[in-house]
């Protein structure tokens, strides 16, 4: 039997664990056993230590170069047709594919698209701001998410937004200095006006509180949750929206984020799994199962069929566009360390309300440490 490793929440676990639940071996038994780790392990735990224990590993972009760095992943392109991959490229929302790409190699498979978008509660906020001029004019509690690498993420989003991506490698520090001070500089009015105790939470607490106590009224910049916009039966559900403008005709800043299924270095994966596998992105499957299962679809045919839509909020319609135009973060080995302390610098200076200036100085010269 094949271990498998996922992140705990409905969306991260429960379509791959009932799809396993139903697959077998050529031995008769299950093909593949999940476990899961928590949602700051998938951001930030070691893809190499991860690699050594598990045969399959449900991973985030940017570790990527830590794994080659490595070894700790076997390539698709070894086990797929590349014609296949090119395929699903094209079929994939966004980047989502190609996030997973690197030295011409296909490294992870896209099982579940996501990035950056916006989301309000309706009764507080009856449409959603089109550019971050609408935004300062609300009179609901606005809020941002600071924890874990999501400062950062916010922050890279906001210079996206403002005409200027990130460097992709050490060597000019990590992004323009006039742009990152005025994305600073926005991050810090909205964390100076949020409730004092929403700094700590996760995405998934965040929108968890949102919805439950609905004392938020709209968040500029989160991962987009499905789960959100479906009804509960308990609480309405949120309504989820492209993310705001900062420039008129400008692209919209949104950070890709997802989870591609990697298949570590030390396994020999059988021609079952690899089928279990590439069935989970089949187009039926993505746009049956895995919404059915509280699972997030990689399709572009999912997200804009109008079934799914119509048990979501149209969620996938409403922020199609933001992850279409999303950004893919660095993926050289060291990034995720420098993204968990990069973000923690920021949080710190954003709470604490210290000046632009410096911060972005000592940002910049920590990206710097990664090409020494």
């Amino acid at each position: 039997m094949f271990r498998g490793l996922t992140w705990d929440h409905p969306r991260g676990r429960h379509a791959l664990e009932r799809a396993a639940a139903a697959s077998q071996g050529k031995d008769g038994r299950p093909l593949i056993q999940w476990e899961v780790q928590p949602l700051e392990g998938f951001e930030s735990a070691p893809i190499e230590q991860l690699a050594a224990q598990y045969d399959v590993i449900i991973l985030d972009h940017p570790h990527l170069g830590d794994a080659l760095r490595h070894h700790a992943l076997r390539p698709w392109d070894d086990l797929v047709p590349s014609s296949k991959l090119d395929a699903l490229a094209d079929d994939c929302v966004g980047p989502s594919l190609a996030s997973y790409r690197m030295n011409g190699r296909t490294w992870a498979l896209p099982l579940d698209a996501a990035t950056q978008v916006s989301v309000r509660v309706p009764e507080l906020v009856g449409d959603s701001p089109a550019d971050w001029a609408q935004v300062a004019s609300l009179e609901v509690p606005v809020a941002v998410c600071l924890a874990g690498p999501h400062a950062l993420m916010n922050f890279t989003s906001l210079c996206v937004g403002l005409g200027v991506e990130p460097n992709p490698q050490p060597g000019q520090g990590f992004v323009d200095k006039p742009v990152a001070l005025a994305a600073y500089r926005l991050l810090a009015r909205l964390v100076s006006a949020m409730p004092a105790d929403v700094g700590a939470l996760n995405p998934i607490a965040i929108l968890e509180r949102m919805r439950r106590r609905r004392d938020i009224g709209y968040l500029p910049l989160v991962y987009g949750y499905v789960n959100y916009a479906r009804d509960d039966h308990r609480d309405p559900p949120l309504i989820f929206d492209d993310v705001p403008r900062l420039l008129p005709g400008g692209r919209l800043g949104s950070t890709i984020g997802g989870t591609g299924i990697g298949i570590s270095g030390r396994c020999t994966p059988s021609q079952e799994l690899i089928d279990h596998l590439l069935r989970l992105l089949s187009p039926s499957v993505q746009a049956g199962f895995i919404p059915d299962n509280d699972g997030q679809p990689s399709l572009r045919s999912a997200w804009t069929d109008g079934r799914v839509n119509s048990a979501s909020s149209d969620f996938y319609r409403r922020t199609l566009a933001s992850i279409e135009d999303s950004w893919i973060r660095p993926r050289m080995a060291g990034y995720p360390g420098f993204q968990t302390d990069a973000s923690a610098l920021l949080r710190s200076a954003l709470l604490e309300r210290k000046p632009a200036g410096p911060t972005i100085m000592e940002l910049n010269r920590r990206y710097e440490e990664l090409g020494n």
